[in-house]
């Protein structure tokens, strides 16, 4: 929901960026074009009620002036309006931070971690041992999934060692509640 989030606000604030240089544009022009203009003594004045720059206000002030509040384009763009706000909120209430509770260490203190940090440290351990090339680690607050690579063959008991390093450093920490821990280990194929 984060990532909808970050792509939602830079659009919006676009949209916004756009309508707002459109409507200095039009105002600029309709400034320009609606002043009194001298030229060799006669003036010229320009039609005040002109059709837009870049927008056709007549025509849309046209179409506006034959809509009600009860027709069903206005009710439609209404409900359409309301149900966007309301997937916006929805959509911003879930993205909050997915942090990690530790255990409280004091009464009325509680601590917490970021997933982001948890991964790395769980990464640490694992890429810390023998065999093992590199370790992908994602984890959340109800999982932790490493995804270890070694060299060369599979030895038989790396992915057991992975797993009991994983499981003893999250047996080591603090937390509040220990997250399943799921290890799958897979081979860089071997020498090139």
């Amino acid at each position: 929901m984060r990532v909808l989030l970050r792509v939602l606000a830079p659009l919006l604030g676009l949209g916004l960026a756009a309508a707002g240089a459109l409507l200095v544009i039009e105002v600029t022009a309709a400034w320009l074009l609606g002043a009194e203009i001298s030229a060799g003594g006669t003036s010229i004045v320009a039609d005040p009620g002109q059709q837009g720059v870049l927008v056709p206000w007549r025509a849309w002030r046209s179409g506006l002036e034959a809509l009600t509040w009860r027709s069903l384009l206005m009710l439609a763009v209404c409900a359409a309006v309301a149900l966007l706000g309301l997937l916006l909120v929805v959509l911003a209430g879930g993205a909050r931070r997915r942090d990690i509770r530790l255990e409280d260490p004091a009464e009325n203190v509680s601590v917490t971690t970021s997933p982001r940090v948890l991964a790395r440290l769980v990464g640490q351990r694992v890429r810390a041992q023998d065999q093992v090339a590199s370790a992908s680690v994602t984890a959340s607050a109800r999982a932790v999934k490493v995804v270890a690579v070694c060299r060369g063959e599979v030895p038989e008991g790396l992915p057991a060692g992975v797993g009991a390093g994983a499981g003893a450093l999250l047996e080591e920490l603090p937390l509040a509640r220990r997250p399943r821990l799921a290890v799958s280990v897979r081979s860089d194929g071997g020498p090139r």
